[in-house]
This record gives C-alpha cells, sequence and structure tokens, in this order.
C-alpha cells in the first residue's frame, strides 16, 4: 500500500508542478496519452495562474508540422486569459483543415483543466 502512495506522488508530480511565480503546469503526456490527432498523441502543457489559463504550449507530438503551426497560431492564443472554473468546460474554435489536430488538443486541455481543479 505504502509502495502504491509512493508511487500515485510521483506520477502527479509528472503531470502537474508549481512554479515558483506560483503558476500551474499541467503535462498531460501521461494524462491524455490516449487522446490521438491524426497521427498520435498530442500532448500539451497548460499554465494556470489565479485560475485563468496563462498559455498553452504543444509539447512534441508526430503531427504534421504545418497543422502543428497552424493550431498553435490560430487556436492556441484563443485560451489565454480564460477563467477556469471548476467543471465548466472552455469553448475554442478549432482550426480548419486541421480538425484532428485541433480536436485532440482541446481533449488535452480539457483533462489538464480537470486535473488542475482536483489536485491544485
Amino acid at each position: 500500500m505504502l509502495l502504491m502512495a509512493s508511487f500515485t506522488a510521483v506520477q502527479a508530480d509528472d503531470v502537474m508542478r508549481k512554479e515558483k511565480d506560483g503558476t500551474y503546469v499541467v503535462n498531460t503526456t501521461t494524462l491524455a496519452q490516449d487522446v490521438d490527432g491524426y497521427i498520435g498523441p498530442t500532448p500539451v502543457e497548460v499554465y494556470i495562474k489565479k485560475n485563468k489559463v496563462v498559455k498553452v504550449v504543444m509539447l512534441k507530438s508526430q503531427e504534421t508540422p504545418k497543422y502543428n503551426a497552424r493550431v498553435k497560431k490560430e487556436m492556441l492564443p484563443s485560451y489565454e486569459n480564460q477563467k477556469v472554473a471548476k467543471g465548466k468546460t472552455i469553448e475554442v474554435d478549432g482550426v480548419t483543415g486541421a480538425t484532428f489536430t485541433s480536436n485532440a488538443v482541446k481533449e488535452n486541455v480539457k483533462r489538464a483543466l480537470e486535473y488542475y481543479w482536483k489536485h491544485k
């Protein structure tokens, strides 16, 4: 039982960390590894401070670089300064032509925000 508790603590550290300035950073690499874009997982890091999204950063993935670039430019800035509320999803439009990648990123952000609320 003790081993299991220590494993959970280590796993939680892999998912969320708190920066010195009070910003929480949620990494979805393991949290949403089952969420695929067009080619595979599309992990992100969501930065949250004072219950507002500071930024969303796409992490390395196998998605087509031109679609990743469009999602980064056209979609991710829409999350910035959005207030995070328990049980409420932030609605952001996807990128036309990058539907699979957009939907996967949205799901990653959703899971990151849910994790933040449960573990902050």
